[in-house]
């Protein structure tokens, strides 16, 4: 496979199903900014904690059938999407690693150790993305799973940075108002 083919060259894309599209339009942004998710969490990796680094990348793969998905406007039974199961999985590692924390009681300053941070700044593009994908949703079909996988992808990432920052023996920190 060629890295490089020109077709891009002039500001369009194709889209899986080959409808050139505007690298500005709806669909590109949403899942270009998937990718920008899944490129800070492999900024992450390898955390030093191997249970988080496989979840990491199973969120990475995971992240890869979001982009297919978004990137396939009519897609077929076969094709990669993002289903309840993966939904599921993020819910599953969210509660085993709420299992290890103490109970939030009040909001929390992004930060902490240097993973704990990247995964805090992975989270806020998560929900950037999300918000592109319910923008693109307003204009045309989406898969309604992309969005609930998005939107407890960026839970999953903070309980994952405070989880990291507990390990690292970081504490948190409160606003102050």
């Amino acid at each position: 496979m060629k890295i490089y083919t020109g077709r891009g060259d002039e500001g369009m894309t194709d889209l899986r199903d080959m409808t050139r599209v505007s690298k500005t339009s709806s669909r590109i942004e949403a899942y270009g900014t998937v990718d920008e998710v899944n490129a800070l969490i492999g900024t992450v990796r390898p955390t030093g904690y191997d249970d988080v680094d496989e979840v990491l990348e199973a969120m990475q793969n995971h992240l890869h059938i979001v982009q297919a998905d978004l990137a396939n406007p009519d897609p077929d039974e076969d094709d990669p999407q993002i289903r309840s199961e993966h939904v599921d999985d993020l819910e599953a590692w969210i509660d085993e690693a709420e299992s290890e924390l103490d109970p939030l009681t009040s909001f929390i300053l992004p930060g902490g150790s240097e993973t704990g941070a990247k995964l805090h700044h992975a989270r806020t593009v998560s929900r950037r993305g999300e918000r592109r994908v319910v923008s693109l949703a307003a204009e045309e079909p989406v898969n309604t799973e992309v969005v609930a996988y998005l939107n407890r992808l960026s839970d999953a990432l903070f309980v994952f940075a405070r989880l990291v920052n507990r390990r690292d023996g970081v504490p948190e920190e409160s606003p102050t108002y």
